[in-house]
């Protein structure tokens, strides 16, 4: 099963938002510290709705206690990345992929970075629009990572 990792995230909606998302569709959320909010937060659990009991959720101190508990050997980190090579329709992902995605302002860090297996973007088509909002970009990548895998009818 594709798991969704947020690393560093800032905005207590745009977690809100990707929670729900991966609550609907069964789908691991990891949030990776240290974050830009608690996770009492009220606007963060807003988000959410009422959907946070649904979510398979682990929240990890740092990114070297996710890479200890989740080593790229055994599933492929593939980091979401406007500096990505390669377009995310034309990746084959893989069930086992952890899908990363980094800060609102400035992406995936290094330390992150050096330890995807891949990295891709998502297209757009207007240069002076710098990124895409993260609760979107997870929404699009996780749906196209579930219609390759087959995942995409209402019986998961």
């Amino acid at each position: 099963m594709v798991h969704i990792a947020l690393i560093q995230p800032q905005i207590p909606p745009n977690t809100g938002n990707i929670a729900r998302t991966c609550a609907a569709t069964q789908t691991p959320l990891h949030l990776v510290g240290p974050l830009g909010f608690e996770i009492s937060d009220r606007q963060l659990k807003r988000a959410g709705l009422d959907y946070w009991p649904h979510v398979n959720l682990a929240c990890h101190d740092s990114i070297a206690t996710f890479h200890h508990q989740h080593p790229p050997h055994h599933q492929r980190w593939i980091g979401f990345s406007t500096a990505g090579q390669q377009n995310y329709i034309d990746f084959s992902f893989q069930a086992t992929d952890i899908l990363l995605f980094g800060r609102e302002t400035s992406g995936l860090p290094p330390e992150a970075l050096a330890h995807c297996s891949e990295l891709v973007y998502i297209p757009m088509s207007q240069a002076h629009v710098r990124s895409l909002n993260l609760s979107v970009s997870v929404a699009i990548a996780l749906f196209e990572a579930r219609r390759q895998l087959g995942q995409l009818n209402s019986d998961l």
